[in-house]
């Protein structure tokens, strides 16, 4: 394997075998717990227009994410892990907007296999790719810590590469802590901060065993994610 780790929503300016887009604070621990309270797929759109776009021409999909941290007015979910977590999502289809997953995420749709996690299922990302994926053969692989400057997703792509490559390196521990006090954390913790709350951190910070990973499936006109089962 060859295991290169990029910072930032800006595409690689190489091509990988397998990629993996991290966004911890809070985009694909969104998405992971959708999944686990029953959403069917998740289109990803570039834009706020965008997905309002698609809300119209689907009424009964729902619109999620974000503008810069914050929830966009006429969305149905904001970007809430605990929120979205105590939704009923049964087979319904997300349309989910946001800052830095979604965009770095549509800009690696030239990678042959592409698959997006927070913390919550890395781990079990991690050991899909080399078991099914990898395997012993030779594959080159990106990991996105899709936002610029945040050690969140920094600290988790560490902890995925140092998975796969069967090395005690970074341990999921530390990749909490350093999650935990990050500067993109900060805000959670400000209690004169009403925009953010502190339990979406501690839903960040949960290894969650699923049954499944989160693959982009790029043969639709819209890029979703859906699951695939381990």
């Amino acid at each position: 394997m060859q295991i290169t780790i990029y910072q930032g929503r800006k595409s690689p300016p190489i091509s990988a075998d397998i990629t993996i887009v991290i966004d911890v604070i809070r985009a694909f621990t969104v998405a992971h717990y959708a999944f686990i309270n029953g959403a069917s797929c998740i289109f990803l759109a570039e834009t706020t227009k965008q997905a309002f776009q698609l809300k119209e021409e689907k009424p009964d999909y729902l619109l999620a994410g974000e503008e810069d941290g914050l929830a966009i007015e006429g969305f149905d979910l904001d970007n809430s892990p605990y929120k979205v977590s105590k939704e009923n999502l049964f087979r319904k289809t997300l349309i989910q907007k946001t800052t830095n997953g979604v965009r770095a995420t549509l800009n690696c749709l030239q990678s042959k296999h592409l698959f997006v996690t927070g913390f919550t299922n890395a781990r079990n990302t991690a050991e899909f790719i080399k078991k099914k994926l990898v395997d012993g053969r030779k594959k080159t692989i990106h990991i996105i810590a899709s936002h610029p400057s945040g050690d969140d997703d920094l600290a988790c792509a560490e902890y995925i590469k140092a998975i796969l490559e069967d090395s005690n390196a970074v341990s999921s521990q530390k990749a909490i802590e350093r999650i935990r006090h990050s500067h993109v954390a900060d805000k959670f913790f400000d209690m004169e901060n009403d925009a953010f709350a502190s339990v979406d951190v501690d839903y960040c910070l949960r290894e969650l065993h699923s049954d499944f990973v989160m693959k982009i499936n790029k043969t639709c006109k819209i890029p979703m994610i859906e699951r695939v089962y381990k």
